[in-house]
């Protein structure tokens, strides 16, 4: 038996299979081949796998003398009150001349009462008044004529003494009578209530058509329109304070308002053990008696540790800094920060007067981080936008 011979066609298509092969496992021997020789495409891989070191500024905290001061809060009132009443009472309350907020002087009428029942009770009394006078003078004349005749025996000496005490008791009616119509006129002149100094109006509890009694309250009066800033403070900080520390008053609306220092309470707050100090504020200061207000007082100069405030992280609301050390790896510190002035804020510990601080970006910094310190040309160069 003979073996069939394959046909021309099946020979072709086998050759050309075995030519591709052999091509496809020559090309991936020459890509191996060049992957393993690069250098560069080794570096690069090594570059991805590292992290880049964050470039950071280094600065020295900086020692100031910045002025002392003690903060505060408290309440705005009054410097003193003062209570407007009638001082005569059981009269109809006729007319009210302020209302609340009116500035008014001394002197100034600020409410009127009824006065037609003083008005008739003061003609009855001129009446009273020149009946005694005319009694006195009827008197006057009958002891004058009597010691005329005294001594001659005309008249007795019993007669003679009844016209001297005559006389004695109508010239004592005349001056009751003069008393009485002096009440009614001093009456008379109360129905006009009057501010007895300047000030602002505070309150009005007066009610027109009100028959008032003496004494019952019609008006309160910020006296001179001048109001007091009252915080408390500790005990111990009383050594620091003296009458006329300037002070600044930070108001609710937000304004700004200067005052000094008029006097410390000579006693301590039965409750808190604290002292109230009476900060004096400009009368023209948008400052309104029942504010609730914070601020300061300026007690003298102190040296400061200090740092721009770009060189401090919070964290869990506490304040920190990263020092850099040899090995260029950055530590966070934590610190303790008292007086602020501008941009810069006060160590008061926690750090070291030499330290090196890294000045800013501290939030993108972790514990133990590499960082790149930039050299002071190059930190002149960032600041002013030139290549170093």
């Amino acid at each position: 038996m003979t073996r069939d011979t394959p046909s021309l066609p099946v020979q072709r298509h086998t050759c050309a299979t075995a030519i591709r092969s052999l091509a496809m496992v020559a090309m991936a021997a020459s890509l191996t081949g060049c992957q393993k020789g690069s250098p560069d495409a080794a570096s690069a891989a090594a570059a991805a796998s590292t992290p880049s070191a964050l470039s950071v500024t280094l600065l020295h905290p900086r020692t100031e003398v910045w002025p002392q001061q003690l903060k505060g809060t408290g309440q705005i009132v009054a410097w003193q009150e003062v209570v407007i009443s009638p001082e005569t009472g059981g009269l109809r309350l006729k007319e009210l001349k302020v209302d609340v907020g009116a500035r008014v002087r001394r002197g100034q009428v600020l409410a009127l009462l009824a006065d037609d029942s003083l008005q008739i009770d003061r003609q009855k009394q001129t009446a009273v008044v020149q009946q005694a006078r005319i009694s006195l003078e009827q008197a006057a004349s009958n002891l004058q004529r009597s010691r005329m005749t005294e001594g001659s025996g005309a008249l007795p000496d019993q007669k003679i003494e009844e016209y001297r005490l005559t006389e004695a008791t109508a010239r004592a009616s005349l001056a009751s009578a003069r008393a009485d119509l002096a009440s009614i006129e001093l009456k008379l002149a109360q129905t006009r209530v009057t501010a007895p100094d300047d000030g602002i109006v505070s309150s009005k509890s007066g009610v027109l058509g009100n028959v008032v009694s003496a004494g019952a309250e019609l008006f309160r009066l910020v006296r001179q329109g001048r109001v007091e800033w009252r915080p408390e403070i500790d005990a111990s900080q009383l050594k620091l304070l003296a009458p006329d520390q300037p002070a600044s008053v930070t108001l609710p609306t937000g304004h700004q308002v200067r005052g000094r220092l008029r006097t410390v309470g000579p006693t301590l707050s039965a409750t808190t053990g604290r002292a109230t100090l009476y900060v004096e504020l400009p009368p023209d200061s948008p400052a309104r008696a029942g504010m609730f207000a914070s601020g300061v007082l300026q007690t003298g100069t102190q040296p400061a540790l200090t740092l721009p405030q770009s060189a401090l992280v919070m964290r869990d609301g506490r304040s920190y800094v990263y020092t850099v050390d040899a090995a260029s790896l950055a530590h966070s510190v934590p610190v303790v920060t008292g007086r602020r002035e501008g941009d810069r804020i006060e160590v008061v510990s926690g750090l070291a007067a030499d330290a090196q601080v890294v000045s800013g970006g501290g939030a993108f910094l972790s514990e133990g981080a590499k960082v790149a310190v930039l050299s002071d040309r190059a930190n002149k160069a960032a600041a002013s936008g030139v290549a170093p």
